[in-house]
């Protein structure tokens, strides 16, 4: 018996069913990966042990001296892999990462411009139910209502109408690049900084198969998990002029001890990030995500913006005659786990959304390639399009069989 399954078996036994989960399951959520064997030897390590407030070189605790090696080629791996002349690897999410940029340039009542939720934004970019959306005056663009692309003249536009302090470039669902120097151009123009949340395409970006923000940004907030396949958690980067500004804000003003743990996962999913391995999933990863596109329209379903340039993609399920929910629910009972998410101009609440939210970065990483993508696609709008629920088991089975087929590394 393992300690945990002596000391708490209850724990162990939820453990081992969502390995199980995992491993049996196709996980489409394009917010999830999965982490190599040696991020999660470096997460579960002794690490997690030490308190380490403050700095390398600057803590308040003694024995800090690995701290301060594994802290430091984090940050030098990731200013590194981005281009950046400052790194702060301390955030335990992205979204304390974005909160951090609020609090050190603004003031409370100050107007944030991002992407409406909506139309694929994220919660901490002024939505009302987020602290952004609640401490500042938060105003929004939208995707264009017939491309269901980003308009940089109707961004433009609002940023000329708003003034904001900041603004907010980044999403948790938009499946097209983003044109990073038109923002920084909008920004200047109206006496804006800019921050951009990578979150969600940091891989890419990592790998050279989308624009680098840096160099057009003020801050560049990220997560770690994602398609950078590190462990949760986030990171911001700067330049020299908001270094300092941003450490304080995030140390002492935000949070205390760092997750030590963590930031030894992170450094080791930085390095594994600069091999040329990562370029080649990467790679896959995009090639998966459009080759499941192209087929899920081919089998008659409905893509918002009409496919995706990046991991991700949004179908527009209540084109077919069910809600994101419902979908969600029916791909589920079939093993594939996704997301229901709202669409631009929804008319259906969050809790059930006009559609889901799919993206490759696990499929991927277990090794599927373009034609699993095609069985893929032909499962996912059979189960979407099926008249009911009772007709879903042939579908569950063909699951099943690419999920053994396809096992998850590290996983006998």
């Amino acid at each position: 018996m393992t300690p945990l399954q002596q000391v708490d078996p209850a724990v162990f036994a939820a453990i081992e069913a969502e390995e199980e989960r995992q491993q049996y399951h196709l996980e489409l959520i394009a917010s999830e990966n999965w982490t190599s064997p040696a991020v999660r030897e470096a997460v579960g390590s002794v690490m997690t042990d030490k308190y380490a407030e403050g700095y390398p070189g600057r803590r308040y605790y003694g024995g800090c001296q690995n701290m301060d090696v594994v802290e430091d080629l984090a940050r030098d791996r990731v200013k590194a892999l981005f281009g950046a002349s400052h790194a702060n690897v301390q955030p335990h999410a992205g979204a304390p990462a974005n909160l951090a940029v609020y609090l050190t340039v603004l003031q409370p009542g100050d107007t944030i411009l991002g992407l409406e939720l909506s139309h694929g934004g994220h919660l901490t970019h002024g939505s009302p139910v987020s602290v952004s959306g609640q401490l500042y005056h938060a105003e929004h663009y939208q995707v264009d209502p017939v491309s269901e692309r980003l308009d940089m003249d109707q961004v433009r536009d609002m940023a000329l109408k708003v003034r904001p302090r900041l603004i907010v470039a980044g999403a948790s669902a938009y499946s097209r690049v983003w044109d990073f120097a038109a923002f920084r151009a909008i920004a200047d123009e109206v006496g804006a900084l800019l921050m951009v949340d990578m979150a969600h395409f940091a891989g890419l970006v990592a790998a050279g198969l989308h624009p680098n923000p840096v160099p057009h940004s003020d801050f560049v907030t990220s997560t770690t998990h994602k398609t950078l396949r590190g462990p949760r958690g986030g990171f911001i980067l700067t330049g020299e002029k908001w270094a300092k500004a941003i450490d304080k804000t995030v140390f002492p003003g935000l949070q205390g001890g760092p997750l030590m743990h963590a930031i030894a996962g992170k450094a080791v999913a930085f390095y594994e990030a600069m091999q040329p391995s990562f370029r080649q999933y990467q790679e896959a990863l995009v090639a998966n995500a459009r080759r499941l596109a192209q087929r899920l329209q081919e089998r008659g379903l409905r893509l918002v913006s009409g496919g995706t340039d990046n991991h991700l993609m949004l179908v527009d399920v209540k084109a077919s005659g069910i809600t994101g929910k419902e979908a969600q629910e029916r791909l589920a009972i079939v093993g594939i786990t996704v997301n229901k998410n709202t669409i631009p101009f929804d008319k259906e609440k969050p809790m059930v959304a006009s559609g889901i939210r799919l993206g490759t970065p696990q499929v991927t990483t277990r090794g599927l390639g373009l034609e699993d993508m095609d069985q893929l696609a032909d499962i996912i709008a059979g189960a979407v399009l099926a008249p009911t629920r009772e007709e879903l088991a042939p579908y569950a089975e063909r699951v099943t069989e690419m999920a053994r087929s396809h096992p998850l590394p590290g996983l006998s």
